[in-house]
């Protein structure tokens, strides 16, 4: 790759978007679009395919919403953790209890960091319609839940321990989560970012289609769960755009701050994921530290080199045709592989 940043950006925007057109091409799904960026020395932008046919002819481009899936849990719920434990409201490491006493047991031993790093035990089914209309908190429902493994000993991706969370900080911050996010994000220049439901637009690309003749998934979060809760929660629910991603990855990738400085902190190792892999809080990283990143199950994910301040973003809405895995196998891999050192 060349040593020149933009000729680096330029490049790797190129050879990331023909993965990705050969994907579209294929009829994996409708389109997408990457921005491959070096904080403060430029982007690149790669679109491919259509928004969706129910679209047009509509391209997708950095300014296309897309639904974020779990990248909600990075974008939303990690940064208002660290706003948390900076204010003095949170010890990432002590039992809720500790700021929670009403929550019951087992879930009220657990820490914040176990939750963040999917190390909790807590229960992997997600499930919640089971507590409609008992008239108790679901928080308390979450954690009165057995466990399925002692707190810390191993990492099983969940999305519990981020939706506990998204019911936490209100109490801690003041504030319900979606304004709390709202201001987080409207500080860093994200104006594009949201929870939803949003209106149908040529614009917002639309997932999947659950049911034959039904309306297809569209301004409302593919997730079934961020949807029963009113499309806003701590795993799922967010929508917004590849350039509002690459400004967030910036930020993350800055010098100095408060945000940069809680990034650090999350990407240290903290339990084995696969060779190679760890997680952090939240985030997954290389066993070297040089690449952290996130998927979203709609088709979504970052990627960030903090060492050469390199970031990839990709957006698309892999699941219109259904989940499937491979669709993004090999674009994501490759995204991987050009952020780490040896590329």
């Amino acid at each position: 790759m060349p040593a020149e940043p933009q000729e680096w950006v330029d490049a790797t925007a190129a050879v990331l978007g023909a993965v990705l057109g050969e994907a579209v091409d294929g009829g994996q799904f409708p389109g997408g679009v990457l921005v491959v960026g070096q904080a403060g020395a430029g982007r690149a932008v790669a679109g491919r395919g259509v928004v969706a046919p129910e679209c047009g002819d509509v391209r997708p481009d950095e300014h296309t919403r897309y639904d974020l899936a779990s990248l909600t849990k990075v974008l939303a719920t990690w940064p208002l953790v660290g706003a948390a434990v900076r204010a003095g409201r949170l010890d990432l490491d002590a039992p809720l209890r500790a700021a929670f006493p009403e929550l019951p047991s087992p879930g009220s031993k657990l820490t914040a960091a176990q939750l963040l790093s999917h190390t909790s035990g807590i229960l992997p089914r997600t499930g919640l319609a089971r507590y409609e209309h008992t008239g108790r908190p679901l928080a308390e429902h979450l954690c009165a839940e057995p466990l399925v493994s002692a707190p810390g000993a191993r990492h099983r991706y969940v999305d519990r321990g981020f939706i506990l969370l998204g019911l936490l900080l209100p109490e801690l911050l003041g504030r319900p989560l979606a304004d709390l996010a709202d201001g987080l994000w409207r500080g860093l220049g994200l104006t594009a970012t949201a929870y939803g439901p949003l209106p149908r637009d040529a614009r917002l690309a639309p997932t999947e289609q659950r049911l034959r003749g039904a309306p297809r998934t569209w301004g409302v979060p593919h997730d079934p769960s961020a949807a029963l809760l009113g499309g806003v929660a701590g795993h799922a629910g967010v929508f917004s755009t590849a350039a509002d991603l690459a400004a967030f990855a910036e930020h993350l990738l800055g010098a100095d701050g408060p945000l940069p400085e809680w990034f650090a902190l999350s990407r240290r190792p903290r339990t084995p994921v696969e060779p190679g892999l760890h997680r952090g809080l939240a985030w997954i990283v290389t066993a070297d530290g040089s690449v952290a990143y996130h998927h979203g199950f709609t088709g979504t994910s970052l990627y960030l080199a903090p060492r050469t301040r390199r970031y990839v973003v990709l957006c698309s809405n892999a699941v219109y045709h259904g989940w499937d895995r491979a669709r993004l196998a090999a674009l994501r891999a490759l995204a991987l592989r050009v952020l780490l050192p040896a590329s």
